[in-house]
């Protein structure tokens, strides 16, 4: 049975579906679909702080948050127009041009960088010791095993020489490498934050180092061609914002602790500390779109054995840098990080 409370705000709620459609036209939401079901601990929590913060509001566009799990739902969901943008892995979406959706493009990335980190005992002191070491990977061919390896390989060191031992999810990982099980391991700054005791470990490459000698994008906020060609203003307007907040953060971390506070109110303030000083260089203030950074990336994901009978596509055929230099031509370009190269 209806509350007394709904039966008394009937007639209003009524009159306010009937004006919402009468404004849908004209004031229609712009559906951002994200990966996550809270904000996560990444820089990529942006999107829902832009939200919550009132970013979004003050750039004049009515953004609403779809939360699905995982890039294929978020894909599946812009595909079927159930969202005017999207989160999603670079992979994944060079993929689904490949098999058709060539209407698709990178517009921006809030986070492109994977938080990954090397972290080893403390008696192995340079990469070059990781020779005869156990290093633990996911399995042999996983993200973490091949971007390990190119990273190691940048630095003068060769992963093979090490023993490369499967042990699944990175947590496991950290676990065993806490235990002595393993002499290294790669994992997210985040999952090493999680451990409760590092007593004789230490980070031996750092996120920053990793990112350096492996410059892939992880993730892109990607638009169908007929969202571009209809709402390029919201589009402009959505990357504003989170070029806005991303140098808000930047210039003062201390308002990313505070919002991931409000947000997730039993998050640990020593962790989101830590974590933002390791965020330092990581946000997205240019809109995170590097054209060397997406070409390697590609180039990279081509070279793969998922992409084996993939042809490879062009940038202009998955990226348009239109929307964010939009952006750019009203906010200017900061030249602390995130390269806006062209």
């Amino acid at each position: 049975m209806p509350s007394m409370l709904f039966r008394r705000l009937a007639p209003f709620l009524l009159l306010g579906a009937f004006t919402t459609c009468a404004l849908a036209q004209s004031d229609a939401p712009f559906r951002l679909i994200v990966t996550h079901l809270e904000p996560p601990l990444v820089p990529n929590s942006v999107m829902d702080l832009a939200d919550a913060l009132g970013y979004f509001d003050q750039e004049g566009v009515n953004v609403e948050l779809v939360r699905v799990q995982q890039t294929p739902s978020a894909l599946a969901a812009l595909q079927a127009g159930e969202g005017e943008m999207a989160n999603i892995g670079v992979d994944a979406l060079l993929q689904a041009i490949s098999a058709g959706a060539t209407d698709l493009r990178a517009v921006a990335s809030p986070n492109k960088a994977l938080p990954f980190l090397i972290a080893a005992r403390d008696d192995i002191t340079t990469v070059e010791n990781l020779a005869g070491a156990s290093f633990g990977v996911g399995r042999i061919g996983s993200l973490d095993h091949s971007l390990s390896s190119l990273v190691l390989d940048s630095m003068g060191a060769d992963i093979e020489q090490s023993q490369i031992v499967s042990l699944g999810q990175p947590n496991v990982r950290a676990q065993a490498l806490a235990a002595g099980q393993i002499d290294a391991t790669t994992m997210s700054i985040g999952t090493w934050l999680s451990l409760a005791d590092t007593t004789g470990l230490h980070v031996l490459v750092d996120q920053d180092a990793y990112f350096a000698a492996a410059p892939l994008v992880n993730k892109v906020n990607a638009v169908p061609g007929k969202v571009l060609a209809e709402r390029p203003e919201d589009v402009a307007a959505v990357i504003r914002a989170l070029i806005r907040i991303s140098r808000d953060f930047a210039a003062d971390p201390q308002l990313w602790v505070d919002g991931m506070s409000e947000a997730l109110p039993d998050a640990d303030t020593g962790v989101l500390d830590a974590l933002v000083t390791s965020f330092a260089t990581s946000w997205s203030v240019n809109g995170g779109m590097s054209a060397d950074e997406l070409a390697y990336t590609a180039d990279w994901l081509y070279g793969t054995e998922d992409f084996f009978a993939v042809p490879p596509l062009a940038l202009e055929d998955w990226v348009s840098f239109a929307p964010v230099d939009a952006a750019l031509a009203s906010l200017g370009t900061a030249d602390a990080m995130d390269p806006a190269d062209r």
